[in-house]
């Protein structure tokens, strides 16, 4: 037998079906995996993308809403120095309310000094008016008629102290419960707004290069500008974020870089949750 012959009778055709099973086999394993790193080049192609609209959209309203940007600072700052007023205008207020007070509590104790000394002095000339004087002359009538209305006049100034001191206790009355409402208004003034606990969503997307972020959340999930949000990984706080645009079903988030630790950075997957409103 001729070594091509022998060679021939090598290859039957069950030799030849094995081969086209294993090159069949192969090719599966190879679309598959082919599949899988298109599908992936896929997601990554359109997460990139997104991640260029947005940036590309933000950087245009950022050149179109420049002077309104400009003007919310501005009226941020008007804000801040009016609720500064206020605080000022308050403190004074209970300044001048506690000075208030003081006065009339002076006031108070030296009208009962007054009406302390005219009792005295009622008593005084009631006594010597009502004296019986033996032998009493036209003179002594007088004298006596002087003395009642000693009397009488001391009477009137005592009522009248009388009802000072009822004004004037009324009036301390008010202004000691003045500092109590100053400061309970004040109180209120600088509690801080109510948080909106139970906002959580998910970063889509992360551009390195402006250093933003893409959450799944918007307006209508009670989002809003300039609050912060707290970006978490399995359970662990790995930094924060703070809304700069917020649209209907999404928002944009700019990474608080001094909140990261070094060499973490978010990915799309990771959780936010809400943390609160900066001044």
């Amino acid at each position: 037998m001729t070594p091509r012959e022998s060679a021939v009778s090598l290859v039957t055709p069950k030799s030849v079906t094995g081969l086209a099973i294993l090159f069949l086999v192969l090719a599966a394993v190879f679309g598959f995996l082919n599949s899988q790193k298109v599908k992936a080049l896929r997601a990554n192609a359109a997460a990139a993308q997104a991640a260029r609209d947005v940036a590309a959209r933000r950087a245009t309203q950022e050149k179109l809403n420049g002077p309104t940007v400009a003007m919310a600072g501005s009226e941020q700052q008007s804000k801040v120095a009016e609720a500064e007023n206020r605080a000022a205008k308050a403190e004074a207020e209970l300044a001048q309310v506690h000075k208030e007070k003081a006065d009339l509590e002076a006031k108070l104790n030296a009208n009962q000094q007054v009406i302390a000394s005219l009792q005295k002095r009622v008593e005084e000339a009631g006594k010597n008016a009502n004296a019986p004087v033996a032998g009493s002359s036209p003179g002594d009538s007088a004298q006596v008629a002087d003395l009642q209305s000693q009397v009488d006049d001391l009477r009137r100034q005592l009522d009248g102290a009388e009802k000072e001191k009822a004004f004037l206790s009324e009036k301390l009355q008010s202004a000691q419960g003045r500092p109590a409402q100053v400061q309970q208004e004040e109180k209120k003034r600088r509690e801080p707004a109510p948080r909106r606990t139970g906002v959580r969503g998910t970063v889509l997307a992360v551009n390195q290069a402006y250093n933003f972020v893409v959450l799944n959340l918007g307006a209508r999930q009670g989002v809003e500008p300039n609050s912060e949000m707290l970006v978490l990984r399995e359970g662990t706080l790995i930094g924060k974020i703070r809304i700069s645009t917020v649209e209907p079903a999404t928002a944009i988030g700019d990474m608080i870089t001094s909140s990261l630790a070094r060499g973490v950075q978010a990915q799309p997957g990771d959780t936010v949750i809400y943390a609160g409103t900066s001044p």
